[in-house]
């Protein structure tokens, strides 16, 4: 395993809750990116497992939403997540490169808000773009 490898490794293990769950915003962000950027290539058999896996974490996310402790601010952020996965899941299967950047610009804004609340709740600031 090479150093950067085992350093990544390292920082997940460590992580507290919070920073898992910027890591993982961070994670369907890039995922996002990367499936948007092979489809505006032309590649649309590179875009489509960034944009599964996106796709999946944004499903997982939205899973684990307890919009009991905040139901107005839980069922929005539902309602951007069934958005964004609707158009992961067009731009997946037309191969449709503005759907997939459609879901980045919904996507992006909840990724800076909720690392902001965890660097400013004291988290360590390892914010990665």
């Amino acid at each position: 395993m090479n150093a950067a490898r085992a350093y990544a490794r390292t920082q997940h293990e460590t992580a507290s809750k919070e920073r898992l769950m910027v890591l993982l915003f961070e994670a369907a962000l890039k995922h996002i990116r990367a499936g948007a950027a092979a489809l505006e290539e032309g590649k649309k058999q590179d875009a489509v497992v960034p944009l599964t896996r996106a796709g999946e974490i944004v499903s997982e996310l939205s899973a684990t939403l307890d919009v009991t402790r905040a139901p107005e601010l839980g069922q929005a952020l539902k309602d951007v997540y069934l958005f964004v996965s609707g158009r992961l899941l067009r731009a997946a299967a037309v191969g449709q490169a503005e759907a997939a950047r459609e879901a980045e610009r919904a996507f992006a804004p909840i990724v800076e808000a909720f690392a902001q609340v965890v660097v400013q709740q004291g988290a360590p600031p390892e914010v990665s773009r």
